[in-house]
């Protein structure tokens, strides 16, 4: 089990996201108020190459454990820095099959639908940032560090403490790969 160690949102296309006291989850939406919620694409690139694609980055989560990884490497970043709407500790989401669900608080259900594909605009808010967050298998395959994306699934208030409790689903599991 682990639990969410901030939430943030923001409604404008911001790189960072403010930290908040509460966020709402929406089914089917995303986080009220935040620029992406919704029910189709709301990344601009994304918006650009097909507006009616379905919104499978809805929620976007990082592990506290990367914070601390990149705070080690000289970096300075906090809850909400890289974009993300909720931070967790204690679970390994990068290691989360396909389809996971994810139990916030009271009510609250998430599916991880896949991975963050880091792009050049952590350069721009700390030079060498994007690199920290890519590394190398032993096999030579890319591994992208920067957090999951999911959506929701059943709304309710998330807030800083609340515990997340995993829901994997049938197998066979399917690794997570960039969405």
């Amino acid at each position: 089990m682990g639990f969410v160690t901030a939430v943030n949102s923001s409604g404008a296309y911001t790189f960072s996201k403010p930290s908040r006291d509460c966020i709402q989850l929406l089914a089917g939406l995303g986080v009220a108020g935040d620029i992406h919620n919704g029910v189709t694409v709301k990344h601009r690139a994304r918006v650009a190459r097909n507006p009616t694609a379905p919104n499978l980055r809805q929620v976007h989560l990082i592990h506290a454990e990367l914070h601390d990884e990149l705070t080690d490497h000289g970096f300075t970043v906090h809850p909400g820095d890289m974009g993300e709407n909720i931070t967790t500790r204690g679970i390994n989401l990068l290691a989360l099959p396909t389809g996971t669900h994810l139990h916030l608080g009271p009510t609250a259900v998430i599916e991880v639908t896949g991975l963050r594909n880091p792009c050049t605009q952590l350069d721009t808010f700390q030079p060498g940032l994007m690199k920290a967050v890519l590394d190398r298998a032993e096999d030579g395959t890319l591994i992208r560090k920067a957090g999951v994306m999911a959506i929701v699934l059943e709304g309710g208030k998330i807030h800083p403490g609340d515990t997340i409790t995993i829901e994997l689903p049938p197998e066979p599991h399917h690794a997570l790969q960039p969405v």
